[in-house]
């Protein structure tokens, strides 16, 4: 059958319309059904503290359960891999940690490319390091740990929670602007115990795990690496002050699979950065030392990769190793 020009025209713009409206309409019944949120580390892990934390308010805030489903292993590629070949439905979703930015260049073979395989969604939070030392070390600010670490080059031990966690990046970066040499002793379990009873004198600690250590003396805050103060600990300055163009954070974020659709990606943009604002919200992150930090699809997706090649010149340089 051939059709006149007009009609033609017309049967053209309603199948645009009704393609369009039927994104909308998917876009707005979603979620119809429970969505998971995969978490590429144990239950109890900071990240998974924050996954639960706004998989509850996407729970609370869109009427369906959003669950978190724990997928611990090879330094978080096993989740992320999960999500890499999940549908991209909107009913899988991923924690993004650093772990992401360092895995593009800490393992050689991986099956996925984070980057092209993850869309962002949104930033959700940061939450700074802060550089502790045994309260017996001679050390009590920045340059006299400088000082100290390049009168006894080779001896001063750094722990960290493993090769290339994030713990471990920030010491190689103090390390490499310090102009330093220190040793790194990466720990499997807690790195606390030792660093408390001086075994290891020096670390860049969550500064969850280490605010309260240090508001009781038992350690010492030097610095914290982001670059202004944080309010957790207001009287201990960033490392920035003495090592001009340091910085350094943990952040969470949500991705989902690739060709996951836009309107989807931008209503769970809208409900999180929503949540994000909420004085409740505030608090519970403020509680494990986190602020919001909302982003938009974009910004967060260009925020992931500067933080994938930033910390790919660290691993790079100090030619940083899995475990």
């Amino acid at each position: 059958m051939i059709f006149p020009r007009r009609q033609f025209l017309h049967l053209a713009v309603g199948a645009v319309a009704l393609s369009a409206g039927s994104r909308i309409a998917r876009a707005q019944t979603y979620p119809s059904r429970p969505v998971r949120v995969i978490v590429g580390f144990p239950a109890s892990n900071a990240s998974d503290t924050v996954a639960r934390l706004t998989a509850q308010r996407l729970s609370e805030r869109l009427g369906q359960a959003f669950v978190i489903e724990n997928r611990p292993g090879a330094g978080g590629n096993i989740g992320a891999e999960t999500a890499v070949n999940a549908l991209p439905d909107g009913y899988t979703l991923l924690l993004i940690s650093p772990s992401a930015a360092a895995n593009a260049t800490l393992y050689d073979n991986l099956s996925f490319n984070f980057i092209r395989d993850i869309a962002a969604v949104a930033g959700v939070a940061s939450a700074p390091y802060v550089l502790v030392v045994n309260s017996s070390f001679p050390a009590k600010t920045v340059p006299e740990l400088i000082a100290y670490a390049k009168a006894n080059p080779g001896q001063v031990n750094m722990a960290s929670a493993g090769n290339g966690s994030l713990s471990h990046m920030c010491g190689e970066l103090f390390m490499t602007m310090a102009g330093v040499t220190m040793v790194h002793v990466p720990y499997r379990g807690s790195f606390m115990p030792d660093l408390l009873a001086g075994q290891v004198p020096v670390v860049f600690s969550p500064i969850s795990l280490a605010v309260d250590y240090v508001r009781t003396g038992k350690l010492r805050g030097l610095a914290v690496t982001t670059a202004t103060r944080h309010p957790a600990l207001p009287d201990i300055p960033p490392v920035a002050e003495f090592l001009p163009g340091y910085e350094a954070s943990g952040w969470y974020g949500i991705g989902a699979p690739k060709s996951t659709s836009v309107e989807i990606i931008d209503s769970l943009n809208k409900q999180i950065t929503a949540a994000l604002a909420e004085p409740e919200m505030k608090t519970r992150l403020g509680d494990i030392g986190a602020v919001p930090m909302p982003m938009s699809p974009t910004a967060f997706g260009s925020f992931v990769a500067a933080e994938t090649e930033k910390w790919g010149k660290v691993i790079r340089a100090a030619n940083i190793k899995p475990d």
